[in-house]
């Protein structure tokens, strides 16, 4: 489970993870545990939390890994099916964002549409590669960038479209036999933590710096 990534896609799986008493119980399952367990943690009757560790289980967002016997009853051990999990705009259907109904490539609508396509493409080849055994190869980059001014933001993007543009044309093969890669590249300004939005205006700003 280390690191995994549960993407949901489906609608039903969705919907049991948003429900508050499941989240709860998804949320305790940091180590391994049970029905009894759990109601200690969270203070809730065991029943009710094993009915519910039973509908997760249904639909595999959470999984058995082991069985207890203590005298006549069997205590059931379940562990998260994975560290983390994500909702795909697959599990809204239609209404979910595509970058073909996002007409302005500059808009962050348009970032939106691009990267939540990327979840659904990467989780459903992830999940195919896993299937057959295999590892799915991907490239990530991920890095941050201060900016003087509005200015130097323009001149970075532009010099950034033309090298990878350069990229593009170097290692592009158009034989029948390469595999195609998508590739996007996004930037946004970089939230803030609880912290610096506490802070009043101009404090801990570094000499020089300002908003772009």
């Amino acid at each position: 489970m280390r690191d995994r990534v549960d993407v949901i896609a489906e609608p039903k799986r969705a919907q049991m993870l948003l429900h508050p008493t499941r989240l709860a119980i998804l949320e305790a399952l940091d180590a391994p545990g049970s029905a009894t367990t759990l109601a200690r943690r969270l203070e809730a009757p065991r029943q009710k939390l094993n009915y519910h560790l039973r509908e997760l289980e249904a639909v595999g967002l959470v999984q058995l890994v082991e069985e207890r016997k203590r005298g006549s009853v069997c205590e059931r051990i379940y562990e998260r099916a994975g560290n983390s999990y994500a909702i795909s705009t697959a599990a809204l259907g239609r209404l979910g964002s595509s970058p073909d109904r996002v007409s302005d490539r500059r808009s962050a609508e348009y970032q939106i549409a691009v990267a939540s396509q990327a979840i659904v493409d990467i989780a459903a080849l992830g999940d195919a590669a896993a299937e057959a055994g295999k590892r799915l190869p991907t490239l990530t980059l991920d890095g941050e960038v201060a900016f003087e001014s509005p200015e130097a933001r323009r001149r970075f993007g532009e010099e950034l479209t033309d090298a990878v543009a350069r990229l593009v044309r170097k290692y592009h093969s158009g034989a029948a036999e390469s595999r195609a890669y998508k590739l996007y590249l996004g930037a946004y300004p970089k939230p803030k933590l609880p912290t610096e939005q506490q802070r009043p205006n101009g404090a801990g700003r570094e000499k020089g710096q300002t908003d772009a």
